[in-house]
């Protein structure tokens, strides 16, 4: 079993940044993925962005060039840094881990970009 915490979700104006953190815990297998997903109010969940623990990413269109995802082995953290925030960005951002054992999601953190 692998469990998720995601944190660093909340209100932000448009154009602003935020910082979202996932730290994994449990049975961490050495190959895997660490992905955001994001859904909007009304709309289905899409994959945001995807990192290997080799450090191989890749992003959705609608975010290229505002969000970067990185990683810290050590800690078994994932992070997705979001600059130049829209309003169309508000939307419950969930982590999720996979391996060739299993998919986790964590809870989700609320991302709400509006003046």
């Amino acid at each position: 079993q692998v469990q998720l915490v995601e944190s660093g979700g909340g209100l932000v104006q448009p154009g602003g940044s935020l910082r979202l953190s996932c730290a994994a815990s449990g049975s961490i297998f050495s190959i895997n993925y660490m992905d955001w997903y994001r859904q909007a109010p009304g709309k289905e969940r899409e994959l945001v962005a995807t990192i290997s623990n080799g450090g191989s990413t890749n992003y959705a269109d609608s975010v290229k060039g505002r969000f970067t995802i990185s990683r810290d082995n050590a800690k078994n953290t994932v992070y997705l840094q979001m600059n130049s925030l829209k309003p169309e960005d508000t939307a419950v951002f969930y982590c999720r881990y996979r391996d060739p054992h299993g998919t986790y999601w964590g809870q989700g953190t609320h991302v709400t970009v509006s003046s």
